[in-house]
């Protein structure tokens, strides 16, 4: 039953289904008392509060998107792209032999940035499968279909190492709650957030490192991809790198505050990690 309405809803307007998520992003701010907790509290620690009901709206557009970028012809989903800014860091013939590390974070509609990616070159995904059983084959035959998936595990890691020295790309997500052993304590927005260090580990690589994201273009009209290099070259310790990356991630937040995920619970301390210093 809910896969079939998964694929109903990819038959949608665009512009309808992001109307029809807004209501669902209010509904559950209405009937999640937890939800409304994380949102509220999240948005406060950043100063962004201000942007408070528009990022209630936006969050429920990224859950009811996800049936056409996944189902749809891939030329229609790629379509959905109609601008780009900082191509030229993405679009790079992989003849160089040199990777390329694209880090997306939970801003704006991420999907459809791996789906642009792999129109203009190979590109392998950090991917972890996802809870619901009915929806996994959804998600193989959408995300999957051209883009190579790496399981988050040590297997994933070596993959994603193997396609770097192809001279591929890849692209992962720096702000996703890491597992055991897999994270460090870092600033986000001034306050400690457990953080995963493989992309800072992935950056003392040969790769460059691009930072990405696409937003969420008013009345369904499409997206516009944003890619830029780093203020500055990652380097450092670990830890320096991991702490750089958090930044550039408050800096792209920042331009675009409302299509942030603040429900995701990126200040939560995991049960195998003891509080932060």
């Amino acid at each position: 039953m809910r896969s079939r309405l998964f694929h109903l809803l990819a038959y949608l307007p665009l512009h309808v289904l992001h109307n029809l998520g807004a209501v669902i992003g209010w509904l559950a701010w209405l009937l999640s008392p937890i939800y409304r907790r994380h949102m509220r509290v999240f948005m406060e620690k950043a100063g962004l509060q201000a942007y408070r009901n528009a990022a209630i709206a936006e969050s429920g557009k990224t859950i009811l998107e996800m049936p056409k970028l996944w189902l749809r012809p891939f030329d229609e989903v790629v379509s959905r792209v109609v601008r780009v800014s900082g191509a030229d860091l993405v679009q790079k013939t992989p003849a160089a032999k040199r990777g390329l590390i694209i880090l997306t974070p939970h801003l704006g509609c991420f999907e459809i940035v791996g789906q642009y990616l792999v129109s203009h070159r190979p590109l392998t995904a950090m991917y972890r499968p996802s809870k619901h059983a009915w929806l996994e084959p959804i998600i193989q035959a959408g995300r999957g279909a051209r883009i190579t998936l790496a399981p988050t595990d040590l297997s994933g890691v070596r993959r994603v190492l193997k396609a770097l020295k192809a001279g591929e790309a890849i692209i992962m997500a720096p702000d996703q709650i890491p597992g055991k052993g897999e994270g460090a304590w870092a600033p986000f927005f001034g306050h400690p957030a457990y953080t995963m260090t493989l992309a800072a580990r992935l950056s003392e690589t040969d790769a460059e490192v691009v930072f990405g994201y696409a937003e969420r273009l008013p009345y369904g009209s499409g997206y516009h991809l944003h890619f830029r290099a780093p203020a500055e070259p990652l380097h450092g310790t670990l830890d320096e790198r991991t702490a750089q990356i958090n930044g550039e991630i408050e800096v792209m937040v920042r331009e675009c505050p409302a299509q942030y995920l603040w429900s995701y619970n990126r200040y939560k301390v995991p049960r195998h990690v003891g509080l932060p210093p």
